[in-house]
């Protein structure tokens, strides 16, 4: 009974110091966002509801920051 908690134990101690360790993911760019976006020419469609289109496209989009927020604690 002894041996097998002992050997459980070891087995599990090489299992932890062996394991692979997950890489820390770098933070996104703006060069990963890869969006369909209007070329000078293209014409623009206005759509109103819903609606189901085949060629769709990205007018705009904003609000990517490339720097930290920084906020403030209290007041």
């Amino acid at each position: 009974m002894w041996w097998n908690v002992i050997i459980m134990v070891v087995a599990v101690a090489i299992g932890y110091l062996t394991r692979t360790r997950p890489e820390t993911p770098r933070p996104a760019t703006l060069d990963d966002f890869d969006m369909p976006v209007a070329e000078e020419g293209t014409a623009q469609e206005v759509i109103f509801g819903d609606c189901w289109t085949g060629s769709w496209m990205v007018l705009s989009y904003g609000n990517l920051r490339t720097q930290k927020i920084k906020t403030k604690s209290g007041k």
